[in-house]
């Protein structure tokens, strides 16, 4: 098959022709689709170039050596994008220094009394945006891109995060709450 005939395939039939026969084109295909995603995705949450292409190429050894372990339950880019965000917060834990960037203590989390409407996320002007995302936790910024960039569904985070869909949507509101928090305190004179 030529490599046009096999970009043209799925990614469930990419990874079922690339375990029965072991050609590595199969897999250079699904490479050259997501890279550059899981690069995007790691760069996001680690915040360092060098740490992000590292984790790139760990993310793709882990999905190479476990690739037999799709099972077909979710969509490819869901298992895919699960591997990469759970590889990146392990480094995040593991490393000391950025330790207090990672808070997913539900004690600290002050009761949350008003859902934050999503259109006051999307009011946000993209480069106070990008500031609220780099001041809040790394857990909430994926939490909020997945959702908002990655346009994914609950049940689709759910499954990449391995929670269920009452823990997504509690997650998602503290995320949202905590990013219009930050907001706020930032630019204060754009409260309500």
């Amino acid at each position: 098959m030529s490599t046009q005939g096999k970009k043209k395939l799925s990614d469930a039939e990419l990874v079922r022709r690339f375990l029965s026969t072991q050609e590595s084109a199969y897999f250079s295909v699904l490479y050259d689709k997501y890279s550059n995603k899981v690069y995007s995705r790691c760069l996001s949450l680690l915040r360092d170039v060098a740490l992000a292409q590292d984790a790139t190429q760990e993310v793709f050894v882990k999905i190479y050596l476990n690739l037999s372990r799709f099972s077909e339950r979710s969509q490819f880019s869901t298992w895919v994008y699960s591997i990469t965000y759970n590889f990146c917060i392990d480094m995040i834990r593991r490393n000391k220094k950025q330790q207090a960037l990672f808070s997913d203590d539900i004690e600290k989390t002050p009761d949350l009394v008003d859902e934050v409407p999503d259109e006051e996320l999307m009011a946000m002007e993209v480069d106070r945006l990008k500031d609220v995302l780099e001041k809040i936790p790394v857990g909430d910024k994926a939490i909020l891109l997945m959702k908002y960039q990655d346009d994914m569904q609950i049940k689709e985070i759910a499954d990449a995060l391995d929670k269920t869909e009452s823990a997504i949507k509690m997650k998602l509101k503290r995320a949202k709450h905590k990013a219009q928090t930050v907001y706020y305190a930032l630019y204060p004179s754009m409260e309500a």
